[in-house]
C-alpha cells in the first residue's frame, strides 16, 4: 500500500510518497506553476511515476495540500456571487466591525465587499432571536431573484438569513427555489456557520459560496488527471483543521480549506516532535515565498475560528498559522532613505532568484545564502540542476551592496540579519504577545530554508533547540499523510451557564455527535476508529470574545457544567492573565471536532545502524559575521547515522534542505534521523 501527498508552494511543489507499514518515504520536488497549479502537480504526478517507480492507479490514497482557496481571495479570482439576505441587512459585508487594522491611518481603505451592492438582495422574512417566525418568507420575491440570476452572470449564490443558526427553514426553502429554476450552486450560512455574530457569518458564507466554482473546476482537473493515469479514488484534502476531508467535502465547503498548506506543515512538524519526545514546538516553515510559524502545546496544535485572509473574516476552525512575507525568495530592497528590507515581495517560482538563472534580477535570501557560502552552487535545487552565484554576486552587489556602501559579504550577511529579524517578530506574536515563553519551547525548522534560517533565529529568542526533522524540505507534504480525517461542527447557543438546561445541551450535542459520525462513514472511515471531542466557548457575561474549553464525551450534568466554568477561569487566566471567579459566565457555543483515525506509520521508519564517525567531509569556506570566511566541513545528510555528533560550524547538505550549524552550536542525529542543534554550547539531551 503506498500513499502520496501533494503539497503546492509558492516556488515548488512537494511531492512525498509513503509505505506507512514500512515507513519508509521518498520525495522530489518540481516548480509549481503560478496561475495554472494543476500543471504543475500534473508534471508531479508523471514525475512521481518515473522516479519513484511507482503506479498513480495502484495508490491507495491521494492527499493535497492546495493553496487554491489562499491565492484566489488573495487575488480576488473568485466567481461572480451573489448574496440573499434578510430585508435591512443588505450593507452587513460593507459594515463589518468598528476595529481598525490600522488605528492611526486616516486614509485606510478596507477591502472592497466579496459581492458588489447590485448583487446584494434584500428578502422579507424575520425570525426572532429563538428562531419563531415573526414574517414568514415571501417566495415571490425569491423567485424572482432565481429568475435573473443569470442575467446577472452569477455563478454562485450565498444565503445568510437573521437567526438562521438558530433555525435555517427559510434558508433551505430558499435553496429548494433556486435549485428549482437553476443549477447555479447555493451556499447556506446554516449549513456553513451556524453560528452568531452577522457580520463574521455572512462573511464566512459569501467566501465559501465565490470559492465553490473555482475550486470545484480546480478539483475536477487534478482528478481528471489522475484517471488519465489510472487512478479512480476521489482526492482527499487538507483542511485549515489539520483534518483531511474527501475532495467532495471540499468542492461543498471550501471555506474550510484556505489554510489548506500551512496546517499540514504544523500537523507534520507535531507528527515529528511526537515520535521525538518533544511536545512543546515553535513551528517554523520557510519556504520560497513566506514563512508560517505555530506553537504546538502537549502536543496539540493551537486552533482559532478568528482566522482573517486578504483582510476579510473567516470563522471556522483552523491551525492558528502566523505567516509573513519572508521566504527564500523574499526580494531585498533599499528604501528612499537606505534603509534596507526583505520582503514581502518574493521572486517567487517565475523568475525566482537571480541564482536560479531564470531571469530574475533582484537580490533574494537565497542568494545571499550562496554569497556566503551557505549553499553550494553544484547542489541541485529542486529542478535546478545547478546555482548561479556569479549572479547572485552581481545583484546583491548591485542592488545593496553599492546604494549602501557595504562590502558584498557585508551585504549579504546584512539580508539574512534582516530576514532573521522579521521572522523573530512573527514567532513573538505567537509566544510572547500571548503570554508563552520562547525559552519553554523547542523550534521545530522545515521548509527549503528553514533549517538554514532556523539556528540564528533560535538564537536571537534563546530557544534551546532547532530540530530539523527527516525530509524537512517537503514536511509539510509528509504531514498530509500523517493526517486524520476530521470535521467540525457547532451551534449557537447563547445564554447564561446558569440558565442552561443540562438535557437540552446533551440533545444539540448528540446532533452535532451524529452529524460528524454520518460524514466519517460517508468518508469511508470504519465506525471504531472515529472518535468526537466535546468543546463549550465560554465568556464573562459582557465580554466581545469567548474562551474554549474541553469537556469530556460523556453526557452533561451540573456538576460537569461547573467544572467546565472552573476550567474557563483557569484557561483565561493562563490567556489573559486575570479571572473573575466570581463574575457569572455565559456558554455561547457547543462544538464537536468529529475525527476518524488513518492507518498508523511505523514509527521504525528509515532508521539506519548507529556509526561511530561521520563520513570524511568536504570543506569549503563559508562567512559567519562573528568569525568571517571559515574553513567548515560540509557533510552528505544522507550520510549521517543516528547517534553521531558534531560541533559548528558545519553545513548538512541534502537533497531537499540544507542545514547550517553556526560556530558555538553542537548538533546531534537521533535515532529517527532527526538532527538536532543546541543553540548553547553543550550537545543536545
Amino acid at each position: 500500500m503506498m500513499l502520496l501527498g501533494i503539497d503546492i508552494g509558492g516556488t515548488f511543489t512537494d511531492i512525498v510518497a509513503l509505505d506507512p507499514r514500512r515507513g519508509t518515504v521518498r520525495f522530489l520536488k518540481v516548480a509549481s506553476t503560478p496561475g495554472r497549479l494543476a500543471d504543475g502537480v500534473a508534471r508531479g504526478l508523471h514525475a512521481a511515476e518515473a522516479e519513484f517507480g511507482i503506479r498513480i492507479a495502484a495508490l491507495e490514497r491521494i492527499v493535497h495540500g492546495s493553496t487554491v482557496a489562499t491565492n484566489a481571495l488573495l487575488e480576488g479570482k473568485l466567481a461572480p456571487t451573489a448574496l440573499i439576505t434578510t430585508a435591512g441587512f443588505r450593507d452587513v459585508l460593507e459594515i463589518g466591525r468598528q476595529n481598525r487594522p490600522s488605528l492611526y491611518d486616516l486614509e485606510m481603505e478596507r477591502p472592497r465587499p466579496l459581492v458588489p451592492r447590485e448583487l446584494r438582495f434584500e428578502v422579507p422574512e424575520r425570525l426572532d432571536y429563538q428562531g419563531a417566525e415573526i414574517v414568514p418568507l415571501d417566495e415571490p420575491a425569491v423567485k424572482r431573484i432565481a429568475a435573473g440570476l443569470a442575467t446577472h452572470g452569477v455563478k454562485s449564490v450565498a444565503v445568510c438569513f437573521l437567526f438562521a443558526y438558530v433555525n435555517p427553514a427559510h434558508e433551505r426553502r430558499v435553496l429548494e427555489i433556486i435549485g428549482a429554476a437553476s443549477d447555479i450552486p447555493v451556499t447556506l450560512s446554516s449549513d456553513v456557520l451556524p453560528e452568531f455574530r452577522e457580520y463574521e457569518r455572512t462573511s464566512t458564507t459569501v467566501i465559501n459560496a465565490a470559492l465553490r466554482p473555482v475550486i470545484g473546476d480546480y478539483l475536477e482537473q487534478l482528478e481528471a488527471e489522475g484517471v488519465q493515469l489510472g487512478f479512480r479514488r476521489k482526492w482527499q484534502i487538507m483542511q485549515s483543521n489539520a483534518g483531511i476531508t474527501s475532495s467532495r467535502g471540499a468542492e461543498r465547503q471550501p471555506v474550510r480549506i484556505v489554510l489548506s498548506g500551512p496546517a499540514a506543515g504544523v500537523q507534520g512538524a507535531r507528527f515529528v516532535g511526537n515520535r521525538a519526545g518533544y511536545n512543546d514546538l515553535i513551528t517554523f516553515d520557510m519556504g520560497g515565498t513566506s514563512t508560517d510559524v505555530a506553537l504546538v502545546t502537549d502536543g496539540k496544535a493551537a486552533r482559532t475560528t478568528d482566522g482573517v485572509i486578504a483582510g476579510y473574516p473567516i470563522k471556522v476552525p483552523m491551525v492558528a498559522v502566523h505567516t509573513i512575507g519572508a521566504g527564500g525568495g523574499s526580494i531585498a530592497w533599499v528604501d528612499s532613505g537606505g534603509g534596507l528590507h526583505v520582503g514581502p515581495r518574493s521572486a517567487g517560482a517565475d523568475p525566482g532568484p537571480a541564482c536560479y538563472g531564470r531571469g530574475g534580477g533582484e537580490p533574494t535570501a537565497t542568494d545571499a545564502q550562496l554569497v556566503l557560502g551557505r549553499l553550494d552552487p553544484r547542489q541541485s535545487l529542486g529542478e535546478l540542476p545547478t546555482l548561479d552565484r556569479d549572479a547572485a554576486q552581481r545583484v546583491i552587489t548591485d542592488k545593496i551592496a553599492r546604494p549602501l556602501g557595504l562590502g558584498l559579504e557585508q551585504a549579504a550577511a546584512g539580508i539574512i540579519a534582516i530576514a532573521t529579524a522579521n521572522m523573530e517578530r512573527a514567532v513573538r506574536v505567537i509566544t510572547v504577545e500571548r503570554g508563552r515563553d520562547p525559552r519553554d519551547f523547542s523550534l521545530l525548522a522545515f521548509g527549503g530554508a528553514g533549517p538554514l534560517h532556523g539556528p540564528a533565529l533560535a538564537a536571537a529568542l534563546s530557544i534551546p533547540r532547532v530540530i530539523v526533522p527527516h525530509a524537512a524540505g517537503v514536511l509539510s507534504a509528509l504531514g498530509l499523510l500523517c493526517t486524520d480525517l476530521a470535521h467540525d461542527y457547532v451551534r449557537s447557543v447563547v445564554r447564561p451557564v446558569a440558565a442552561c438546561d443540562p438535557d437540552e445541551i446533551n440533545a444539540v450535542f448528540a446532533d452535532l455527535v451524529r452529524m460528524g459520525r454520518d460524514a466519517l462513514v460517508r468518508d469511508g472511515v470504519a465506525a471504531a476508529r472515529i472518535r468526537c471531542e466535546r468543546s463549550l466557548d465560554l465568556r464573562y457575561i459582557g465580554q466581545s470574545y469567548e474562551v474554549n474549553v474541553e469537556i469530556p464525551e460523556q453526557p452533561l450534568d451540573v456538576d460537569q457544567l461547573a467544572h467546565a466554568v472552573a476550567r474557563f477561569h483557569t484557561r483565561h487566566r493562563d490567556l489573559y492573565g486575570h479571572s473573575a471567579p466570581d463574575e457569572p459566565v455565559e456558554l455561547v457555543n457547543l462544538r464537536v471536532h468529529a475525527v476518524g483515525a488513518v492507518a498508523a506509520i511505523d514509527r521504525g521508519h528509515d532508521r539506519k545502524p548507529a556509526a561511530a564517525h561521520p563520513a570524511h567531509p568536504e570543506i569549503r569556506p563559508v562567512y559567519f559575521p562573528t568569525t568571517g570566511w571559515t574553513d567548515t566541513p560540509v557533510f552528505a545528510r544522507a550520510e549521517l547515522a543516528p547517534g553521531l555528533a558534531l560541533t559548528g560550524p558545519a553545513v548538512i547538505a541534502g537533497r531537499d534542505t540544507t542545514i547550517l550549524v553556526p560556530p558555538q552550536m553542537t548538533a546531534q542525529v537521533d535515532q529517527l534521523q532527526n538532527v538536532i542543534i543546541a543553540v548553547g554550547a553543550e550537545l543536545p539531551q
